[in-house]
Parts: structure tokens; sequence; C-alpha cells
């Protein structure tokens, strides 16, 4: 799994917006991408200014729907307005 050399099983799933997460926070975000797409792997998107854009995911068996991408940014939203030290009580 890359960031910088995706492969045919990569995917983006871009943020309309970008949110602030504690590092708890997006090992939570990214655990929840990886299990709710069924991805080998998933990788925060970190901006130069620490703010997550999006999630990274390799390893896809299908395409990621329009109600996926909207469901992973809602966690990650609900994590970054309730979780502002933890991030780890979803599961």
């Amino acid at each position: 799994m890359s960031l910088s050399r995706p492969a045919s099983t990569c995917a983006d799933v871009p943020f309309a917006s970008p949110c602030v997460l504690e590092p708890p926070a997006q090992v939570a975000l990214e655990d929840y991408a990886r299990v709710l797409t069924s991805a080998a792997g998933a990788e925060a998107r970190a901006m130069s200014t620490g703010a997550i854009d999006g999630v990274h995911l390799c390893g896809l068996s299908t395409a990621v729907t329009p109600a996926v991408t909207r469901d992973i940014e809602d966690f990650a939203r609900e994590l970054a307005a309730t979780s502002p030290g933890g991030g780890l009580g979803w599961s």
C-alpha cells in the first residue's frame, strides 16, 4: 500500500473539506474505512497543515460507491467533533 505508488486496486476517498484529527482518531478512521470497504489497507491523507483531506484505500475488490464515500467522511467529521483526544470508541 502506498500513496506515492497506487496500484490498480487502490482508490482515494476525498473529503469535501479537510478535518483535523488527533493521531488515535486517524487510526480509527483508517480502520473504519478499511473494514467498511473490505480493503487490504487504508491510510489517512494528511495535508501539509496536518488536516486530513481523505483516505487512500488499497486492495479493493470493488469500486467505492458515493454512499460509502459519504459514510467515511461523515465518520471522520464525527470523530473530529466528538473525540478531540480519542477516536477509538467506534468499534
